[in-house]
C-alpha cells in the first residue's frame, strides 16, 4: 500500500475536516473517493461500520474517526498550531446537539420531523458561534484552528439548506467566518472534485497534494 490511504467523500463535513487537517499538516497520503451508495470491499474491510473519513496507515491500522484523524494529523505537524485552539465541548456540542438538529432540517423526510422546529433549535447554536466569533473573528483566538475547522463544514450544511433564509438572519459573524473560510485556498484545495476510486484503478488513489496556503 502506498499509504496512507483516505477513504472520503466529498461533500461529507466529517470526511471535509479530516481533508483540512491532513492538508494544513502536510500529510502526504492518498485520497480515494467513495461512492456511499456502492462502498469499496477494500474500505469496508479496513472499517466494517462503513461511514467516511477512514484513514488506512501502510502498516494496515485505521483510524475511523474523523476528529482522531485530525488530530494524528496535527500530531505529526501543526505549522498553524490548530490544536492550541480547540474546544472540545463545543465540538461536542456541534456533533451531538446540532449535528441532530441539522439532520432533520435538512432531511425532514428520513426522520418525519418538522424542519422549521428544527432548523430553530439549529438557529440557538448558531447564536452561540456567532457571539463568540464577534468576540474575537475565530473560535479560540484571532486564527483558525481545530475548532473552526471540526465545525465550519457542519455550518456550511446547514446554511445551504436554505441559503437565502440563512443570509438573513442576525448572525454577521458567522456569516463572515463562513464565507472566509468557504473562500480559503485550504478549502478550495480539499474539495476538488475527484473521479471515485475503484480497485481497478490501482493500489494507490488520487495523491493529495499538502496545502502550504496560509489563506
Amino acid at each position: 500500500m502506498v499509504g496512507p490511504v483516505l477513504y472520503s467523500f466529498r461533500r461529507c463535513p466529517y470526511a471535509m475536516r479530516a481533508r483540512l487537517a491532513l492538508a494544513v499538516g502536510g500529510v502526504e497520503h492518498q485520497l480515494r473517493e467513495v461512492r456511499l451508495s456502492d462502498k469499496p470491499a477494500a474500505m469496508m474491510a479496513a472499517s466494517p461500520k462503513g461511514t467516511v473519513p477512514v484513514l488506512q496507515m501502510a502498516d494496515g491500522s485505521v483510524i475511523d474517526e474523523s476528529l482522531e484523524i485530525m488530530r494524528w494529523a496535527l500530531d505529526a505537524r501543526d505549522p498553524e498550531g490548530w490544536l492550541a485552539r480547540d474546544d472540545p465541548a463545543l465540538v461536542a456540542r456541534n456533533d451531538g446537539m446540532f449535528k441532530h438538529h441539522l439532520d432533520r432540517y435538512k432531511y425532514p423526510e428520513r426522520h418525519d420531523a418538522e424542519p422549521e422546529r428544527h432548523r430553530g433549535e439549529g438557529l440557538g447554536f448558531l447564536r452561540i458561534l456567532d457571539d463568540r466569533l464577534a468576540a474575537a473573528g475565530q473560535l479560540c483566538g484571532a486564527t483558525r484552528g481545530l475548532a473552526d475547522a471540526a465545525i465550519m463544514p457542519f455550518v456550511r450544511q446547514f446554511a445551504a439548506v436554505d441559503r437565502s433564509w440563512f443570509d438573513a438572519q442576525p448572525l454577521p459573524h458567522l456569516q463572515r467566518w463562513l464565507a472566509q473560510h468557504l473562500a480559503s485556498d485550504l478549502f478550495a484545495g480539499i474539495m476538488q472534485r475527484v473521479a471515485p476510486w475503484s480497485p481497478a484503478d490501482g493500489a494507490a488513489g488520487q495523491p493529495a497534494a499538502a496545502s502550504s496556503s496560509t489563506n
